[in-house]
């Protein structure tokens, strides 16, 4: 029996919650869709199912199977779909959700040339350091920092950055360079507050995490401001790498403590399904792959 299709018949139970119904979405009699899934868990050595005479809920084995087949599917569903409209001009509107900074930095750049080269194609750029539902808001895709959570969201990974604690030259040479997490309660810190709780940051010394609990001088919800702050010499902030890669490589900011970074933070493109996925969406992400370098850290 055909492994795709019984990980397909598993996959329509799931969300139809029933043998039944996915029979009819799949267009099979339920005693077929009801041998698939005997299969399946034959080959599986795991029971998927518990089953009623009038539901089907998942085990956890099931549960934790669901998740990657919905992604296996997805992944041969968007290789036919490329294949299929490799010579279709991409259409309509595409919406993006990013962080605001890197927003700014690397998506908008990118979707001007995107939009430059597919005449057919319009743009929303939405920038927000808050979480957001793409299906909810409507957006096609999101640019994400950071570990994503466990989702049916479709997630293609594209680069990595760091965190990292930096301050002026002025504000150093006045205030001395911190050489240790603990040494930061003696300095004048600048809390950006969409990373981490305000007053909790995060480091590592010797393969072990720890977090230092601290009481900033200014707090701030903009990414912007807080390396304004910093660049005026108003004391050290703790950031992404990629907001002040350009301020320390120019030398207007300075990187302390890099020893006891934390490890990089994936990015990753995500978008809701790749079953149907809209050209438009398919073109941005291969544009993405060949020319973006996300490796910011």
């Amino acid at each position: 029996m055909d492994r795709i299709d019984t990980m397909a018949a598993f996959v329509a139970a799931c969300e139809a919650e029933s043998l039944t119904a996915a029979a009819r979405r799949l267009g099979l009699s339920p005693s077929v869709i009801s041998r698939q899934i005997a299969s399946l868990e034959t080959r599986l050595g795991a029971r998927l199912f518990h089953r009623t005479t009038r539901s089907l809920s998942l085990t956890d084995a099931g549960s934790r199977y669901l998740e990657r087949a919905r992604r296996i599917l997805a992944d041969i569903e968007e290789a036919e779909q490329a294949a299929q409209s490799e010579r279709t001009e991409p259409k309509g509107r595409l919406s993006i959700t990013a962080p605001l900074i890197f927003g700014r930095l690397h998506v908008a750049p990118l979707l001007a040339r995107f939009v430059a080269r597919h005449k057919q194609v319009s743009a929303e750029l939405n920038l927000s350091d808050r979480f957001v539902n793409l299906v909810e808001e409507g957006h096609d895709l999101a640019i994400r920092i950071g570990h994503l959570p466990d989702s049916q969201l479709i997630a293609r990974r594209f680069g990595e950055t760091r965190r990292a604690v930096v301050g002026s030259p002025t504000y150093l040479a006045g205030a001395g360079t911190p050489l240790h997490p603990r040494d930061l309660a003696g300095f004048d810190l600048i809390a950006f507050t969409p990373l981490s709780p305000p007053h909790d940051w995060h480091f590592v010394e010797a393969g072990a995490d720890f977090r230092i609990s601290l009481a900033p001088r200014f707090v701030t919800n903009s990414g912007d401001t807080a390396i304004s702050l910093a660049l005026a010499g108003s004391g050290l902030v703790r950031v992404l790498y990629y907001q002040v890669r350009d301020a320390i490589r120019e030398g207007s900011l300075v990187e302390v403590l890099a020893p006891f970074a934390p490890e990089s933070l994936p990015i990753h493109a995500v978008y809701p399904s790749a079953r149907l996925l809209p050209g438009k969406v398919r073109a941005f992400i291969e544009l993405v792959a060949e020319t973006a370098d996300w490796r910011l850290s």
